[in-house]
């Protein structure tokens, strides 16, 4: 008997393992809503997660909720309400309008501009300059019986000669014994003479600066070549000898 009964149970292990497992018409219906929502592209993927969540409902809820990522849709969110601080902000910007006389204040640009370029030069420009570039060919003192009042540069027709310092042209034309000549008055009041030039380029009342170009160098007058004569007269009254007054100046012949 007891033979009877082991068979019996080993009987029903074996139909056991072959049974196959049923799932209710309720669970199927389950299974393909769960496959149409989550979009699986394998059906057997989603019968198999659709199976264990109708086998474990409770244990794939809590499953689903650890690992479902959390998401806000714009349409559950609440829309802001027109005119609170969430509102988008409408800027208020000014019309465009040209600035008024503009041409004008352009025109003083260009002015404030030339003036700060010519107090720039001015402020670079040598305070003393030589007369002429060239050779001194004569000194100050006497020569053939008569006194030499000043100094001679020779160089090549045409060669600049400039004023020593800042001045007032006082004289600028014919004058004998030197052919033309000009005469500057500086500031302290001393007088310098430039004689013998070919070409007189400034004017009576003209204000000129040191270095700047006032005549071409010549042969006019008493002459016996192309050079410039040079004088100085401190205070207007008589000549002096130019090369101490020009050296005291840093302006070596």
């Amino acid at each position: 008997m007891e033979e009877g009964f082991m068979h019996k149970q080993a009987q029903r292990r074996t139909a056991g393992a072959h049974r196959k497992q049923s799932v209710s018409s309720n669970a199927k219906s389950r299974i393909a809503l769960v496959a149409v929502a989550t979009g699986a592209v394998s059906t057997a993927g989603a019968g198999g997660a659709a199976a264990a969540h109708a086998t474990h409902p409770a244990a794939a809820s809590t499953e689903a909720r650890d690992e479902a990522p959390d998401y806000t849709l714009v349409a559950d969110s609440v829309a802001p309400v027109i005119g609170s601080s969430e509102a988008p902000q409408i800027l208020n910007i000014a019309e465009f309008k040209p600035i008024d006389n503009l041409a004008e204040q352009l025109n003083k640009a260009i002015q404030y501009n030339a003036e700060r370029i010519a107090a720039d030069l001015a402020a670079r420009a040598p305070k003393s300059s030589a007369p002429a570039e060239g050779t001194l060919t004569s000194t100050f003192g006497a020569r053939w019986g008569t006194l030499h009042a000043g100094v001679d540069i020779a160089n090549a027709l045409g060669t600049a000669i400039t004023a020593v310092e800042d001045g007032t042209v006082i004289d600028a034309g014919p004058a004998s014994g030197f052919g033309q000549w000009v005469r500057i008055k500086h500031a302290d009041g001393t007088v310098t003479v430039y004689g013998h030039m070919e070409t007189v380029e400034v004017s009576v009342g003209q204000q000129v600066t040191a270095g700047q170009r006032i005549a071409g160098m010549g042969s006019r007058g008493f002459s016996t070549g192309v050079h410039v004569h040079f004088e100085v007269h401190p205070n207007g009254g008589g000549a002096i000898d130019p090369l101490p007054w020009l050296a005291e100046r840093g302006v070596f012949l």
